[in-house]
């Protein structure tokens, strides 16, 4: 019962927060729509969000351009299956800027090969013209939780 009550203490102190920040509440919106978009790999949504200047450094070293990213996704050559946080945190180091940070859980399909890990991540989001664009991406796998 009390972790019950703890949760939903901490679910509306977060939800009060994200009123109060409307930077905060964009750049969640637009990183929800970015997974949404990868996962589905279309291409025009993944052109509008994405950044010109993106720099995502996947866990395994690759680095992909805006242009390379949504090759790959668009063309099915990367499918992510899964992709739930484990945890998220924002800050807003400068005007214009987010930095999210956190744990997400990711499945994915390339190039016939399955990828299952937890990952620790560092985004940065910009604000282009009035808009959260995804600027920058780097993660690293996660060691498996030891029993």
């Amino acid at each position: 019962m009390k972790t019950l009550l703890a949760s939903l203490a901490l679910l509306f102190v977060v939800q009060a927060f994200a009123a109060e920040n409307p930077q905060l509440a964009a750049v969640q919106t637009a990183d929800k729509a970015r997974v949404a978009a990868m996962q589905s790999g279309d291409r025009a949504k993944l052109e509008d969000i994405f950044s010109d200047e993106l720099r995502y450094a996947h866990s395994n070293g690759i680095v992909d351009t805006k242009k390379s990213f949504i090759e790959i996704l668009s063309a099915g050559k990367t499918k992510y299956v899964v992709y739930n946080y484990e945890e998220q945190k924002f800050t807003f180091p400068a005007p214009g800027i987010a930095l999210m940070t956190g744990r997400a859980h990711v499945k994915a399909e390339s190039e016939g090969k399955a990828m299952d890990a937890v990952l620790s991540f560092l985004a940065v989001w910009r604000e282009e013209k009035g808009q959260w664009r995804f600027l920058a991406w780097q993660s690293c796998k996660l060691p498996p939780k030891q029993p």
